[in-house]
Order: structure tokens, then sequence, then C-alpha cells
């Protein structure tokens, strides 16, 4: 007697989480990009401003919130509200409150993928043979040097940094780890100039958005992709010299 096969509607219903992000994503690329802007920042400083320092801890929870949504749903505006969250709560903890919604959102977005695809795509990639099991071997055997690596490139859109570990199999813990502690970099460098956005809305200009690519922050951020980097080199010139 043969074992009874898992119904077609399972494998739909852990997809649906996945197609919801990506309707919603589409969705908010046309009705969005226009609304989370800098210009609607500055129209509307005051108010928030006025909101915050009548209900500072409520205006924490739902910034926090607003950011993992927009990121969870990959929706535009994700500088934006990191500069808000500057603008909003200065430096510190500005960048907290960046970066835990950064991480949240991403989480979801990460667990979206991989109960949709991940599992399966992960079990079919490590059965495999050739050179599509090395590469799933030479993820696995350097995940956390990777992980950090795509989260400290800016180069890397932030929704591919959240996709390729869930369908790789990298386990949450570690991909949530290495989040949070990944994007600090770049996300002190953006609050840093959000807290400055007050001056700037004062003086009718506008923030540098490419600041993060001068020296003074892309050296220490390259330098930390080098680390991250040096232990993948260092197996690769230790498995060659064992030839």
């Amino acid at each position: 007697m043969s074992s009874a096969q898992p119904p077609d509607g399972s494998s739909s219903l852990k997809r649906l989480p996945l197609i919801v992000v990506m309707v919603v994503a589409a969705i908010g690329v046309f009705t969005l990009r226009d609304v989370l802007t800098l210009d609607a920042l500055a129209k509307h400083r005051e108010a928030l401003l006025a909101y915050r320092d009548a209900h500072y801890g409520l205006t924490v929870l739902l910034f926090v919130l607003f950011y993992v949504v927009i990121v969870a749903f990959s929706l535009p505006g994700a500088t934006i509200a990191t500069l808000t969250g500057g603008f909003l709560f200065a430096t510190f903890p500005g960048v907290l409150f960046n970066v835990t919604g950064a991480t949240l959102g991403a989480i979801c977005i990460f667990m979206a993928a991989r109960w949709g695809l991940g599992e399966k795509l992960s079990q079919k990639m490590g059965a495999s043979s050739g050179t599509v099991r090395k590469i799933k071997d030479g993820i696995d055997a350097n995940q956390w040097e990777m992980l950090f690596l795509i989260r400290l490139v800016p180069a890397v859109p932030f929704f591919v940094a959240n996709l390729v570990p869930a369908l790789v199999g990298v386990p949450p813990s570690r991909f949530a780890i290495t989040t949070f502690l990944g994007i600090i970099p770049g996300a002190l460098v953006y609050t840093s100039v959000g807290a400055g956005l007050g001056e700037v809305f004062e003086l009718g200009g506008a923030p540098d958005l490419g600041v993060i690519f001068e020296p003074r922050f892309m050296l220490p951020i390259l330098g930390l992709c080098l680390l991250a980097l040096l232990p993948i080199l260092l197996r690769a010139l230790r498995g060659k010299k064992g030839l």
C-alpha cells in the first residue's frame, strides 16, 4: 500500500507569505515611491517632532513597527526611514531603533522565503552533485563570514541579502545575529546624517546620501569586509597546501 502524498494545498500554503510579500512589494513600488521621501519628511517634520515630544515611547514603538513593515515587504523608503530615525531620536538611540526595525523586518522576509522555498531548495542543493554541490558546501563552510560580508558591502541590495541566506539553508539564529551586527556600520552613518537633518531643512538644503562612500566611512567598512574575508582566504590556502 503506497504512502499518502502530502496535499498540494500544503505546498501552496507555505508559499503564501512569500507571495504576499512579492505582491505588496510590487504595489509599494508604484504607490509609495513619491510618498516616503525627504520632501515629505521636511514637510511634516514639526508635527513629527511634536508627537515625539508628547508620546516618546509610543513614537519609538510606531517607528520600529513602521521600519519592520518597510523591510518585511521590501517597500521603497528604507533609507528615508533610517534618516528619520536619526532625525527623531538622534544618532543614539536612533541607530539602535533603526537596526532593530531593519533586523526584525529582515527576519520576516527571510522566514517567508525559507518557509516557502528555502528548505526544499536547500535539500535539493545538498542532494545534488558537481558544481551545485560545491557551491552549497562552500557556503556552508563559510556561512558566518559570507553573511557578514553581504551585510557590510554597500553594493549588495538589502532585499538580496535577506533572500539568498534563506535559499541556501542558513539557520534563522545565525541570520538574525549577522544581520543585526552587520548592518550597524552603514546604519550608524545614515543615522548620523539623519540627526543633522534639522539644520539642513532649516537651510533649505538636502543631505548628502553618498556620504557612506567617502573615505572616512568607506575605509573602515572595507576593513571590516577584509576581516570577514580573511578566514575564507586562510581556509582556501590551507586547502591548496593539503592537496
